[in-house]
């Protein structure tokens, strides 16, 4: 049987990184082959965006726009590492980020419809059976992105309060795709269990 796709998208320091790692964990006591990855990928495309997301290089935010697409592409496709390739095998994929977070934050500066257009081989190739967007203030990321020692490109409060509201833009654009907003202010134990009913549910169908 072909696995099941669960993305985690939210701001910077929403806690994707450390809900999926908990949502792994548990699948796999269930007998679940979990397969976790993320967007950038480690890629050749991926590891060039990481250097901008770091300020290590820089390129337009179109340019950033169409390299994310680009790498998104290999990430999905790639023969030997893809994430077909993993459902195919029957895997249950956790990844964090996908092509919201470009609607998102690329979106930003250039044209959202232009950015979700860039896209659209991904969304052909591609769609999440459940999105779970972790919902936090901007604000509320601080303490948790000075933890994590310096800031990436986007990392501003005021950045990240439009990013969130283009979120929601996002959904609002896209009403065919499955989203779960799970609130990820609550204890970290009740929004695991909140993130865990949504995918199982998810897994079940």
């Amino acid at each position: 049987m072909r696995g099941k796709f669960i993305v985690f998208e939210g701001i910077d320091g929403s806690g994707k990184s450390t809900h999926a790692v908990l949502l792994k964990e548990r699948l796999e006591k269930e007998g679940y082959r979990v397969f976790l990855t993320c967007e950038p990928s480690e890629g050749e495309a991926g590891k060039l965006l990481r250097r901008c997301l770091t300020g290590k290089a820089d390129l337009p935010e179109q340019a950033i726009a169409g390299l994310f697409m680009t790498d998104r592409i290999d990430h999905i496709l790639n023969p030997v590492t893809g994430l077909l390739r993993h459902l195919e095998d029957g895997e249950i994929v956790l990844c964090d980020r996908y092509y919201f977070s470009s609607f998102a934050y690329n979106g930003l500066y250039a044209p959202m419809d232009w950015v979700i257009g860039i896209n659209r081989i991904a969304r052909e190739n591609l769609r999440a059976d459940l999105t779970v967007f972790l919902d936090i203030q901007p604000k509320s990321f601080l303490s948790r992105i000075e933890d994590r020692g310096a800031t990436e490109r986007y990392e501003k409060v005021e950045v990240l309060s439009r990013v969130r509201e283009n979120y929601f833009k996002a959904f609002e654009l896209l009403p065919d795709e499955k989203v779960c907003v799970v609130d990820n202010t609550k204890p970290l134990a009740e929004a695991a269990e909140d993130v865990y009913r949504a995918v199982k549910e998810a897994i079940e169908k």
